[in-house]
């Protein structure tokens, strides 16, 4: 039986590297690269950056939006269903490292109680597209201390 490994496969391997000083394990930790697909989703995304928020905003519509109506409106016009909730929302798709997001890449934060309560895309550089409670839909820095303390996982799902 042949395998066939993608290179996205191989990016995902550890090396092992032996030499003089013994043996270490080098592993790869490139993101995927951007594709035109999630490109075009982050550029549909921003278009309604100052939309409103609204808690429990209603599926479908763009008036305003919670964080999760917001993702699951924005992947629904790129063919992708998202269930309604942040957290079903978490597990759908692949686990994606966090030194290994990809733009389009679905991030999960616990911003209040003991679970995932808010979802962002990744928009790349560090940013992520999110309905705010405070803000509306923003682009805002995943890095800061914020976000950096309140991160859980990453799913990719295009």
């Amino acid at each position: 039986m042949t395998k066939k490994f993608t290179i996205k496969a191989i990016l995902a391997c550890s090396l092992t590297v032996t030499g003089l000083f013994g043996s270490m394990i080098a592993s790869t930790s490139q993101t995927s690269a951007a594709t035109p697909e999630s490109l075009n989703l982050i550029a549909f995304g921003k278009e309604h950056v100052g939309t409103p928020y609204q808690f429990g905003a209603e599926a479908g519509v763009t008036y305003a939006f919670d964080c999760s109506s917001y993702v699951q409106y924005i992947f629904d016009q790129f063919g992708v269903s998202l269930p309604r909730t942040s957290v079903s929302q978490a597990y759908i798709g692949e686990k994606v490292d966090k030194g290994m997001l990809s733009v389009g890449d679905l991030v999960f934060f616990r911003t209040g109680g003991g679970g995932i309560s808010h979802v962002a895309i990744y928009a790349g550089s560090g940013k992520i597209l999110h309905a705010s409670s405070s803000q509306g839909v923003t682009v805002s820095n995943m890095n800061s201390s914020y976000w950096t303390k309140n991160y859980v996982t990453a799913r990719r799902v295009l």
